[in-house]
């Protein structure tokens, strides 16, 4: 009995997160959607997009307790704004600048990561580009790999911006992910299958030989 409540309170922690981060997410691409809007006005959106890159990983990356701290409910919002504009203010655009500080206001600096995320995502979309992420057994050369984007992008129906990795593991083909859907022609993956496969067949055919000797007449 106690281990069933303590798997059913893991169940409610699990889905609680899961409904955070929906929230999160939800929230962020909010905030994305209106950044985005407004730097499309303003004809600056990829100098905008890369700010905001260079946000996170110069400065954000490199400074985790910077990060906890605008994060922090304990911080006003005045102070966070002095921050923003210490940190960011003399390379930043006044557009960034002030949205951050507008992120800030509304108490959700803490998801500044999600906003990157779905900031992304937007305009990726808006541009008509498809996040690609190619793994194969051995690394691809750059004319491999564009080789690779050519031949999905008819496929795709839009520009695929392609990551490539290695994977041993993989033993040759490739795995191709395209959002949250995979297609793996790898090597390992058809060897799985088939072992799978008679696997299924092994317990089958045990299964029926034990009916017919229980039931040799058939009946």
């Amino acid at each position: 009995m106690a281990e069933s409540k303590d798997t059913n309170a893991e169940h409610a922690r699990t889905a609680a997160q899961i409904d955070a981060d929906v929230g999160v997410e939800h929230v962020a691409s909010v905030y994305a959607e209106a950044l985005l809007g407004a730097s499309e006005k303003a004809g600056s959106t990829p100098a905008m997009v890369e700010e905001f890159d260079r946000l996170l990983s110069d400065v954000l990356c490199r400074n985790p307790k910077l990060e906890t701290i605008l994060a922090s409910v304990l911080i006003s919002h005045e102070e966070k704004a002095g921050i923003i504009d210490r940190v960011a203010g003399s390379w930043a655009s006044p557009l960034l600048v002030s949205f951050l500080k507008v992120v800030s206001r509304h108490g959700r600096l803490g998801c500044l990561r999600a906003i990157h995320r779905q900031l992304h995502a937007l305009y990726d979309r808006l541009r008509g580009r498809i996040r690609v992420q190619l793994t194969t057994a051995m690394p691809l050369s750059d004319t491999q790999v564009n080789r690779v984007a050519g031949n999905l992008r008819g496929a795709l129906g839009g520009e695929p911006v392609l990551t490539s990795r290695a994977d041993p593991d993989l033993i040759g083909g490739a795995v191709v992910r395209v959002g949250d859907t995979v297609y793996d022609g790898s090597i390992a993956n058809q060897l799985k299958m088939i072992c799978d496969q008679m696997i299924d067949r092994s317990v089958h055919e045990i299964q029926s030989r034990r009916d017919r000797f229980r039931n040799p007449t058939g009946d």
